[in-house]
């Protein structure tokens, strides 16, 4: 393995994963910066020693409250795109080129760019890290951009982007996702789906292993089908259960989780069933 450089870490973005990623890398010695857009999570942060600063990212100009967030060895970098924005495509590549170059400019040595599993669209097929991607909205276009724009502002073994499933864990409770709806289309299709403990857990193993330079899907290891598993995960968590359209033929897709498995040795803690 390669010797691990990574002492400070920023975490752009303390959300549902930001957060206690964080808490985690601290915990295990890094000196952790974190970021928001949200002044009255300031006071939460910086009682927890996490170090927050406030930044935003508006019209292609970084806007922080103290650019010693950007004074470190690696920016996780862990703002998704926004779903509602009509011009997502537009306004979500130019806020990660922004902060991409003020990185840059600050001599930060590394990114690590959490994207999604959403850029290889519904195929009807298993999909890799070599698969082409073809994504059927906008948010997952303009990830393709943002994996673009740090790959080419970061090459080689400077950056390391990693393809996150489903999000599941901590607050995100799967069984409200569908709670008491009726005639859900494509039950029959496999879900893909990761836990928070292995989001984390994938992130200390590449850190840990100097594993830049390179591209992950990050998907638990089971694929059940999605009635099966939403019906399920809304009772054991307490939410009317929904019901789902008998249709046989749904769009879908497989991700195969193989590569971090094989170049990490990661194994998987969370399986996707209904846990309490």
């Amino acid at each position: 393995m390669a010797s691990n450089p990574v002492e400070k870490i920023s975490v752009l973005g303390a959300g549902w994963l930001g957060w206690p990623l964080a808490k985690h890398l601290q915990n295990l010695g890094y000196a952790v910066k974190t970021s928001t857009t949200t002044p009255e999570k300031l006071h939460l942060l910086q009682a927890e020693g996490l170090n927050p600063y406030l930044l935003q990212v508006d019209r292609g100009q970084v806007e922080v409250s103290d650019l010693a967030f950007f004074d470190t060895d690696l920016i996780i970098l862990n703002i998704p795109p926004s779903r509602r924005r009509p011009d997502v495509e537009l306004w979500y590549p130019a806020q990660i080129q922004a902060i991409v170059e003020l990185a840059q400019q600050r001599g930060v040595a590394k990114i690590l760019f959490v994207g999604s599993t959403s850029v290889y669209g519904d195929v009807n097929a298993e999909v890799n890290e070599e698969s082409k991607l073809k994504p059927d909205t906008a948010s997952a276009r303009a990830l393709i951009q943002a994996e673009k724009i740090v790959k080419n502002n970061y090459p080689h073994e400077s950056s390391t982007i990693l393809r996150m499933s489903g999000l599941v864990g901590g607050d995100r409770k799967a069984g409200r996702f569908f709670a008491s709806k009726r005639d859900v289309p494509e039950g029959n299709a496999p879900v893909n789906l990761v836990h928070l403990d292995d989001c984390i857990g994938v992130i200390e193993a590449l850190i840990q292993q100097a594993a830049w330079g390179k591209l992950y899907n990050v998907c638990a290891d089971d694929h059940p089908r999605k009635a099966d598993y939403y019906i399920t995960q809304a009772i054991a968590e307490g939410f009317d259960p929904p019901t789902f359209l008998p249709d046989d033929t749904p769009r879908y897709k497989v991700v195969s989780n193989g590569k971090v498995r094989g170049e990490l040795g990661y194994v998987f803690k969370r399986k996707v069933k209904s846990e309490k």
